[in-house]
């Protein structure tokens, strides 16, 4: 799966990563639509950090389709709100 992190590049990450982000995404969709923006930031940086220490960045050459897109934590609650799909940040991808 490809991420990418808004504002700073692309990373593959392994699938095993994958229910990680699903967890830490439906955190952030959750506080979201509580309007807790303390919350739903710590969740982006917690999202941001895990895919830079376990993904594998992509040279910015690589023009690879993201897969999924994670907003930086320093947008508001209104332009967060319009980067999220129904499926959060991290859509449910079918396994290979």
């Amino acid at each position: 799966m490809i991420v990418r992190l808004m504002g700073e590049g692309q990373y593959r990450v392994d699938e095993s990563l994958q229910e990680r982000l699903n967890e830490l995404d439906d955190q952030a969709m959750a506080a979201l639509e509580a309007s807790n923006e303390i919350e739903l930031d710590q969740r982006l940086d917690e999202m941001f950090t895990l895919v830079r220490n376990e993904g594998e960045r992509l040279p910015d050459e690589d023009l690879s389709a993201s897969d999924a897109v994670i907003p930086p934590s320093d947008l508001t609650l209104e332009e967060t709100r319009e980067l999220m799909s129904q499926e959060g940040f991290i859509p449910d991808l079918p396994s290979e």
